[in-house]
């Protein structure tokens, strides 16, 4: 995510920030519960929670900040709810932006929370609110796939995240702990540009995914579940609308680029 200004800010009242992100983000959530505020987190971070063993050191990776979803219309209770816990508001981004996406600060750490409002919107815009109540802690694997891969600009770290969903879970048709190809597969049948960005970004974990120091056996695990998905969104029958924008094709861009934020101190 964007890195922001911290000109501007408003202070918050209490402290008890974890210096660890993953822990942080853990309390976070006790806290949101004991609240009654809708949060889930969504990232890297939340692929760390969800992996069911110790990721290979090939796939490890550091976490400078955390992502957040909470439900459409509470924003106003969010914003409260990071005040409280000790962090800092952008109080011109979230005055702004805040129907959609608030940001705050965590001074002492010096980290970032992106707060998402009812929708996931960057390269591409995600409907992932209305199945954030499936999973406790974090979004749905699907839904954390697809947040991941829906950059149009793939990095190293978002490429890393991907190949551990992969590495720790299977690909079918069901959620908990798989990647529901199904819902994947629907989300895509109906945005041609998601599916084009999905698709490309799938093929580039598959193409890179010998550099990475794997057992052969996990790298198999991983190559399969990568090609099991693209024959799913393959097979998944395609909307009108899809059909319509797959004959304009690469001639018009199909992604949208985010808003950048302006840079930190």
């Amino acid at each position: 995510m964007a890195r922001a200004t911290k000109a501007d800010i408003a202070s918050p009242q209490v402290s008890e920030i974890k210096p660890d992100v993953v822990e942080e983000a853990g309390r976070l959530l006790e806290s949101a519960e004991s609240r009654g505020l809708p949060l889930r987190v969504l990232g890297g971070v939340a692929i760390r929670m969800r992996a069911p063993v110790e990721l290979p050191p090939a796939l490890r990776r550091s976490y400078a900040d955390a992502d957040f979803l909470t439900a459409k219309g509470t924003s106003r209770q969010a914003q409260e709810f990071f005040r409280d816990e000790g962090y800092e508001a952008q109080v011109a981004f979230n005055a702004l932006h805040g129907t959609d996406r608030l940001l705050f600060f965590d001074n002492a750490n010096d980290r970032q929370v992106d707060v998402f409002v009812g929708s996931f919107e960057m390269s591409h815009k995600v409907p992932v609110a209305e199945r954030m109540d499936l999973e406790p802690r974090t979004l749905p694997l699907a839904e954390l796939l697809v947040t991941k891969l829906q950059i149009a600009e793939l990095n190293e770290k978002d490429l890393r995240d991907a190949l551990a969903l992969f590495h720790g879970h299977a690909v079918n048709e069901s959620d908990g702990d798989s990647i529901n190809a199904a819902r994947v597969a629907k989300l895509c049948s109906t945005d041609w540009g998601l599916w084009r960005t999905l698709t490309g970004n799938l093929a580039t974990c598959r193409d890179h995914l010998a550099r990475y120091d794997l057992p052969e056996e996990e790298r198999s695990h991983i190559d399969a579940g990568i090609e099991e998905l693209l024959d799913r969104l393959e097979r998944e029958p395609k909307s009108r609308g899809w059909k319509l924008r797959a004959k304009i094709g690469e001639r018009k861009r199909w992604y949208t680029t985010p808003e950048e934020v302006a840079g930190g101190p």
